[in-house]
């Protein structure tokens, strides 16, 4: 990999993770504010909770998995060669 497709890779990564915490945020908004009016109780507790905290967790986590598995690429980052350096 040459050093100008590493520094693509490396934005494209960066790229897609900040989608991805905006994508979060937003989320979080319609999970804990959007369902504050609905009477739900999941657990006894109301469903905009359990939806403002499990579920952006869990869906965190979904998000992160698809990051790594679409998205990001290992690489290393030294230039060819180094790796026989003591």
């Amino acid at each position: 990999m040459t050093e100008k497709e590493k520094y693509l890779q490396i934005r494209k990564e960066a790229m897609w993770t900040g989608i991805t915490l905006v994508v979060l945020i937003l989320f979080w908004i319609a999970a804990g504010f959007g369902l504050a009016g609905t009477e739900v109780k999941l657990f006894g507790l109301p469903i905009w909770a359990v939806g403002g905290t499990i579920g952006v967790w869990l869906f965190a986590m979904v998000l992160v998995k698809v990051l790594t598995t679409i998205i990001f690429k290992d690489f290393p980052l030294d230039e060819a060669g180094e790796e026989d350096r003591p």
